[in-house]
C-alpha cells in the first residue's frame, strides 16, 4: 500500500485538497471502515488526499495517567499497519501531551487544523471535543470554516453509535475469549505484536519449545486466559501455532500472566525476533493438570487443533 506516515507535526507537506478526520481509531474496526471509506471518497471527487490526524500516547493515557482501565485494542504500530492496508493517503500521528490539551480550541484549530492541513474538508462527528476543556465541537468548527476556507462534514450518529458499541463488543468479546466474534465486529483478526524473549524452557523438556512472548505496549488489551489457534507471521514468513495465555498453574503456581507459543514446523532461533500473533480461534480454557504427562497429551490435542483450523 501506499499510505504515508508522518510522526509529529514538524515536516509535513503540502496536502493537496486535504480531507482531513481527527480521532483514536482504536482497533480500527467495521464502524471506523466506514468512515475510512468515506474520507476516501471525497478526496477522490475533489481531487484531494485524505488524511488522518491521531494522538500517541492514547489522550487518555496522558489526561489520566494513573487509570488502569484503559485497554487498547490496536497499539500506534498495529494501527498503522490496518490504516495503511484501508487506503488512507496520510496518517499524520501527533505527540499527545498535557500542554497540547490546555491550547484553546480556537486556538488547536488555527494552529494545529489549519497551520499544518489547510482542509478542504473536515470529517468529524457531533460528539468530537478538542481544545482546553474540551470545549471545542464541531459547532466551533463550522463557525470558523468561513474564515479558513473549509467545509465541515459531519459523521451520521448512526455511524458513531455503531463505532461506540463495536468498540466495546470487541473489548468484551476478546476478554471473553471469544475470538471469532471480535474478529466479526473489526472485519480483520485481532493480532499482537511482541518479542521473544528468554523463558524458563518448561516448554522444550516437554518436547514443545514455546516462545515466551514480551508486549512492549502495557496497555495491549490481551484476551482471556486460554489457549488459541494462532497465525504467526516472522519476517513476512507465516506459521501455524498454538497460544497460550495465563498463569501456567501446572508449573508455578501464582506465577505473573504469560503469552507462549508453540510455532508449528518451524526450526531456527527467535530469540530478540518481532512477531505477530494473528488469532484464529479459542481452543481451550487454562486447565491445571496433575502431571507433566497429562499436559504433554493436551498439547498434542492443541496442536492438532491448530493444524486442522489455521490455514497459511
Amino acid at each position: 500500500m501506499n499510505m504515508h506516515t508522518h510522526n509529529g507535526l514538524e515536516h509535513l507537506p503540502t496536502f493537496k485538497n486535504a480531507v482531513l478526520t481527527i480521532g483514536t481509531y482504536d482497533g480500527v474496526h467495521f464502524g471506523h471502515q466506514k468512515i475510512i471509506r468515506r474520507i476516501t471518497e471525497i478526496a477522490k471527487e475533489i481531487d484531494g488526499e485524505s488524511v488522518m490526524l491521531t494522538f500517541d500516547p492514547h489522550p487518555r493515557l496522558v489526561l489520566n495517567p494513573y487509570d488502569e482501565r484503559l485497554k487498547l485494542i490496536s497499539t500506534i504500530d498495529e494501527k498503522i499497519e490496518l490504516l495503511d492496508s484501508f487506503g488512507l493517503n496520510h496518517l499524520v500521528i501527533a505527540e499527545f501531551s498535557k500542554e497540547f490539551a490546555s491550547m484553546e480550541a480556537e486556538e488547536y484549530v488555527e494552529k494545529i487544523l489549519i497551520k499544518n492541513f489547510h482542509p478542504k474538508r473536515i470529517v468529524i462527528g457531533y460528539d468530537h471535543r478538542f481544545g482546553k476543556d474540551r470545549k471545542g465541537d464541531i459547532e466551533l468548527l463550522r463557525q470558523l470554516a468561513d474564515k479558513y476556507h473549509y467545509e465541515v462534514e459531519e459523521i451520521p450518529a448512526q455511524t458513531l453509535d455503531e463505532i461506540s458499541i463495536s468498540s466495546t463488543k470487541v473489548r468484551n468479546a476478546l476478554l471473553e475469549g471469544d475470538i471469532q466474534q471480535a474478529n466479526q465486529f473489526l472485519a480483520h483478526p485481532f493480532t499482537i505484536k511482541g518479542r521473544v524473549v528468554h523463558g524458563d524452557k518448561i516448554g522444550r523438556v516437554l518436547g514443545f519449545p514455546t516462545a515466551n512472548i514480551e508486549i512492549s505496549n502495557p496497555h495491549k488489551l490481551i484476551p482471556a486466559s486460554g489457549v488459541y489457534a494462532v497465525k504467526i507471521k516472522i519476517e513476512n514468513q507465516f506459521y501455524k501455532g498454538a497460544l497460550s495465555i495465563g498463569y501456567r498453574e501446572t508449573v508455578f503456581d501464582n506465577s505473573k500472566l504469560t503469552i507462549e507459543v508453540f510455532i508449528l514446523d518451524f526450526n531456527g532461533d527467535l530469540y530478540n525476533k518481532n512477531l505477530d500473533m494473528i488469532f484464529v480461534d479459542f481452543i481451550r480454557p487454562q486447565i491445571k493438570y496433575e502431571n507433566w504427562d497429562l499436559l504433554k497429551v493436551q498439547i498434542e490435542k492443541d496442536v492438532a487443533n491448530v493444524r486442522a483450523m489455521v490455514t497459511i
